[in-house]
């Protein structure tokens, strides 16, 4: 019996392997099958390039781009042998010219141009070649409009290239950029390990980041930073796991599930809907006259009754392919906010809602559906992703408000709120706001600046809960009834002032009586105001959004122009 570590590719007479995790012996053929994951603890172990353009593309899809290199040694660099010879050693120990391949395929049918990364070429280091190869694919991706994926497995810019591997960063991260302004979809594998520069250009720019499990990722490698700062770093420092906590990754997927998550990602983005029955009658309540008259504080006690649908049971009831992206890429992951890409009625489009809970485990869990900064930052990353791919996007709003605690005063909560206002003031896709519970505040005005602001029929949309409004005006929350009634906050009320749009009924008694038939409301009346939005072009959408919100208070004052010659008076100066 022959037993290899599986940290190296098995070959035809090798017939067992060894989990690099667990250490557990495991047969040759039944780890190819799993895509090399260890069945015991699911340690991915290390794929070379081709293996990798293999796991991910349809069968008989991948065209390999050849890639020829001069073999160049821009600084004359020699260590304890010359780098011409290392270059030649590793070209003859991988069979590719350098550390990366570079390849047109197809994923679940979806044309894509791949860079695949190869640690064992040189520990998948960066120099001018690579730098090159990568950002040819990005140009041809631009050229034919294509996807872009990037599987990176490096320890960072190649030393022997010196200042000329340190301009592969630029180079790169410019290639990026120019598929930003193109509006072509990119998206980040990262495999173990991702170091040093390419961490900190190409590998950490595309629009989705997916990690495999156990994946590290970062500027500097543990031992750098521990002897350079003597600093204690925990276990599952720079993990897959920790970055998605951190908000740097948007999600963690098993090698055998990637294909499939990438299949619904290219599907969304490629803008194509997918034709389904529209509602034949329009179901929106538009008209003042046909809702009846509440009493105020009986509709804040029924949007807060515990099992109302939460953003994630209209997600799971109405979207289909949703794909959830993580994290702000600065700091954290708020799990009050969800986001994401899938298809509501054929229509591809993104999903952003505030998330309650519908377990007092959950509720702690989602910080009670209350977003910190980190969240609203997560919000605007995603709003900015459907500009770019030209999604419209669909909000869905149940919180008391934004949270309000030392943490997010500490990471500018205020500052969070008003930049996701500014950006959705000018979004130029359509934006569909759906008040599903309680829009409590700028907490919920954050994600509802749109061009149709909808509310369920038991929701309440205010500048303050009652509670707060009775404590402060009336000097006790008792008064909450009559703060309601003040404050005019019910569904019917906001409609006659010009705040919402339409009213969507809800079955029963209310929504959580009946969620199936509560998301098909909900459903057809999104698709009706998608259907008036889609066909209008960017700028009467943004042209329509910024009057919408004009208008609020606009007979409610004059400002004066005085010509600069006329002397001004104050009052108390008379």
């Amino acid at each position: 019996m022959t037993v290899v570590q599986s940290d190296r590719p098995p070959t035809a007479h090798h017939d067992w392997v060894l989990c690099g995790g667990c250490g557990q012996m495991l047969y040759r053929k039944r780890f190819e099958l799993a895509v090399q994951v260890c069945p015991a603890c699911g340690f991915h172990a290390p794929l070379t390039a081709t293996e990798r353009l293999g796991a991910l593309c349809d069968a008989d899809s991948v065209r390999v781009l050849e890639l020829a290199v001069t073999g160049s040694d821009p600084l004359g660099f020699t260590d304890t042998r010359p780098y011409p010879q290392r270059l030649r050693a590793a070209q003859a120990n991988t069979g590719s010219a350098e550390a990366v391949v570079c390849a047109r395929g197809e994923i679940g049918g979806f044309a894509v141009v791949l860079a695949v990364m190869d640690f064992r070429f040189l520990g998948g280091s960066l120099g001018t070649a690579v730098g090159e190869a990568i950002t040819r694919a990005a140009e041809i991706a631009l050229a034919e409009r294509t996807p872009l994926i990037l599987v990176t497995a490096s320890g960072g810019a190649r030393m022997q290239e010196g200042i000329l591997a340190l301009m592969q960063m630029a180079k790169t991260s410019q290639a990026l950029g120019q598929l930003d302004e193109a509006g072509i979809l990119t998206v980040g594998l990262i495999t173990d390990p991702t170091f040093g520069g390419v961490a900190a250009s190409f590998a950490t720019l595309p629009d989705a980041i997916i990690a495999e499990p156990g994946a590290r990722l970062g500027f500097a490698g543990r031992r750098v930073i521990e002897q350079t700062i003597g600093q204690s770093l925990p276990p599952e420092f720079q993990t897959a796991e920790f970055l998605l906590e951190h908000g740097v990754v948007d999600m963690i997927t098993p090698r055998a599930e990637l294909p499939a998550t990438l299949t619904r990602l290219l599907s969304a983005a490629a803008r194509r809907p997918d034709p389904q029955p529209r509602p034949t009658s329009r179901t929106l309540v538009t008209e003042v006259a046909r809702l009846p008259e509440r009493d105020a504080w009986e509709c804040v006690r029924a949007a807060r009754r515990f099992g109302r649908p939460t953003t994630l049971d209209y997600i799971g009831l109405v979207v289909d392919d949703f794909v959830e992206l993580h994290g702000d890429r600065a700091s954290a992951d708020c799990p009050a906010i969800v986001a994401g890409l899938g298809r509501l009625a054929g229509i591809p489009l993104v999903v952003i809602g505030t998330q309650k809970g519908r377990s007092t485990t959950e509720l702690a869990k989602r910080n009670f559906g209350m977003p910190n900064p980190s969240g609203y930052r997560k919000a605007a990353r995603v709003m900015r992703l459907a500009a770019k791919l030209g999604l419209p996007v669909l909000t869905l709003i149940d919180t008391a408000g934004a949270y309000p605690g030392i943490e997010a005063e500490e990471q500018a909560q205020a500052v969070a709120i008003a930049e996701n206002l500014r950006l959705m003031a000018s979004l130029p896709i359509p934006v569909v706001a759906v008040i599903t519970g309680e829009g409590g505040s700028g907490g919920a005005l954050a994600l509802a600046v749109a061009d149709r602001v909808l509310m369920s029929a038991n929701a309440v949309y205010s500048v303050i809960s009652a509670e707060g409004c009775a404590s402060i005006l009336w000097k006790t929350p008792a008064e909450a009834p009559r703060a309601a009634a003040a404050l005019r906050v019910d569904a019917r009320s906001l409609l006659e002032l010009g705040v919402i749009d339409g009213v969507i009924e809800e079955p029963g008694a209310g929504a959580e009586t009946d969620l199936l038939a509560a998301a098909e409301q909900l459903r057809s009346a999104v698709v009706e105001c998608l259907d008036d939005l889609l066909p209008q072009d960017q700028m009467s959408l943004i042209t329509a959004r910024h009057a919408r919100f004009r208008r609020f208070g606009a007979d409610s004052a004059v400002l004066a122009d005085l010509p600069a010659e006329q002397p001004r008076f104050l009052e108390r100066d008379v």
